[in-house]
Parts: structure tokens; sequence; C-alpha cells
């Protein structure tokens, strides 16, 4: 296990609120379970200029404090699911690696949705400039009334696991106990999706 520099000698423990208390203690007290989690956040858009909404995205994810940006698949041009009388949409996924809690992480992400792209949520599922979900937050799973993952249609979307799987093939679904490949091979649905 490696510990961030600020732990080697004297060992701290993180509180909730990330400050630091020295404690005579053994190293694994200083982990903070938050450090180093690979995310994957799906991202659309079908309207404006679709693709530049992606690429902004990335890099106002990319700005996010105690994270980076460790892949990026292929952009997909798909066609809309549930309401689809609407514009193609583009769709794609990232890995962030991220020191954030996740929901401070959702909220980080709505906040994208809705102050850089001018997000209105007034038709469910409809058209929309940004679209972010958080896919996964390492290995957990999470349910309450604000946050669920892993996200809970995802299995159900080719929109979602061709992209994902353009970077995460080999990764287990925690809840399904099976890769994302596996997934995508075995998913039935007319869904296009075409990588542009």
């Amino acid at each position: 296990m490696t510990f961030p520099p600020s732990c080697q000698g004297v060992f701290l423990v993180f509180s909730g609120a990330m400050q630091c208390t020295e404690v005579d203690a053994t190293p694994w007290l200083c982990f903070n379970p938050h450090v180093e989690k690979d995310t994957y956040i799906a991202l659309g858009s079908n309207l404006g200029d679709r693709e530049l909404n992606l690429l902004r995205a990335v890099a106002e994810i990319g700005k996010l404090p105690s994270g980076k940006v460790t892949a990026l698949s292929s952009f997909y041009e798909t066609s809309p699911v549930g309401v689809i009388d609407q514009p193609p949409f583009i769709n794609a996924v990232l890995r962030l690696t991220t020191g954030l809690a996740p929901h401070d992480l959702l909220n980080r992400l709505q906040y994208i949705e809705t102050a850089i792209f001018s997000r209105k949520r007034t038709i469910c599922r409809g058209a929309r400039t940004m679209d972010l979900d958080l896919l996964f937050y390492g290995d957990e799973v999470i349910s309450d009334e604000i946050l669920t993952v892993p996200h809970p249609r995802m299995a159900e979307r080719r929109f979602v696991l061709q992209p994902l799987s353009d970077i995460a093939p080999d990764l287990i679904h925690p809840v399904l106990g099976i890769s994302i490949a596996d997934i995508l091979e075995t998913l039935r649905s007319d869904e296009t999706v075409v990588k542009i």
C-alpha cells in the first residue's frame, strides 16, 4: 500500500471533512478511502455542437479537484432512447481517477450540466446540451434517494456499453458479476450506435 507523502513518518487520520490529526498508529489509519477511486462517467449531447460539447465537458471534468481524466472512449453517434422524437446524440465514456466522495462528485457533475451547459430538465430523457451520468464509483454499490451506482439502466443501453467497452472491457460490474464486454455481447437492442 502506498501512502501520501504527508503520512510518511507521522501517521495522519483523515476525518470526513478531510482534516488531519496526528496519531501514534499503524499506516492503514492514514488511508483515505476516497483517494484514487476509478470512476466512469457517461457523456451525451444532442443539442448545439455536439462534439464540441463533449470535448468541453471532458475539459471541465478534468478541472475537478483531486482528480484526472485517465481514459476517454471514441465518440459515437447514437439514436435517442425513450423519447425518440429528438435529434441523435453523440456519446462517450471517460474514466476519472478522483479523490472526491461519490455524492460530491455527483453534485459537481450536475453543476457542470447546469452552470456550464445551461441544461434545463423540462422533459424527462428529452433533448439536452449535456448529460453526465456517474456509471461506476470504484467497485462500490450505492443506493439512496440521491445516487445509485452502478447506474441502474446502463446494462440495457448500447450507447453506454459500447464506449465503456472501448476503455474498460474487462471491468466487472459489481452487481451483475460479469464484464462490460460480456454484458455488451449479450445485449439485444435496436439502438443505432456508430463510431465517428
